[in-house]
């Protein structure tokens, strides 16, 4: 399981930094519940009954950490549409901050002041990837000096419901990326 878990976060981070943002409609793209990424007051954890935060409640907690730390929301590319119950991709609009490793390290501070527990850590260089849990959620937080085209940086958090249901759907998803084409 825990296998299928980095897959399915290594699979959205390529997808994440491969692209650089659908174009179309912010909310079409983060769902109708996806809330404004100006809010500054951590989630409460709202529970879809399995005593884990749900979809709306971690997009929030997110959004509040990076936008507290001075990121503002870049769209990443379009989540597949039976996944995004499952999964948060916020990435953040690099060329809007002076630092972005200072404002990388203070929103894994808030969070982690919020309970997610980290799990794993790759530093190379000046980049940085870490892993974090909490309530049924890994969460992967990316800072990569420079990653894009445009010279700016790219600082991303993905993050996965690891539920059985959610599970059973990254599986899904990621059988059929890899199927082969006829």
């Amino acid at each position: 399981m825990r296998k299928v878990r980095w897959a399915a976060a290594a699979a959205g981070a390529v997808l994440l930094i491969a692209g650089c943002g659908s174009g179309g409609d912010p909310a079409q793209d983060r769902g109708s519940d996806a809330p404004s990424a100006g809010g500054s007051a951590p989630a409460k954890a709202a529970s879809d009954g399995s005593g884990s935060p749900d979809i709306a409640a971690v997009r929030t907690e997110i959004a509040a950490a990076a936008t507290a730390a001075g990121f503002t929301e870049r769209t990443p590319d379009k989540i597949p549409p039976a996944l995004t119950s499952c999964t948060i991709r916020w990435q953040s609009d690099g060329a809007k901050v002076t630092d972005s490793r200072k404002s990388y390290d203070s929103t894994v501070a808030t969070l982690t002041g919020g309970g997610w527990k980290e799990s794993g850590r790759n530093e190379e260089r000046t980049s940085v990837t870490a892993a974090f849990d909490k309530s049924g959620w890994h969460l992967i937080a990316i800072h990569h000096p420079q990653g894009r085209v445009d010279g700016t940086d790219l600082d991303s958090f993905i993050a996965n419901d690891t539920g059985p249901a959610c599970e059973k759907l990254f599986q899904e998803d990621l059988a059929e990326k890899t199927k082969p084409q006829s």
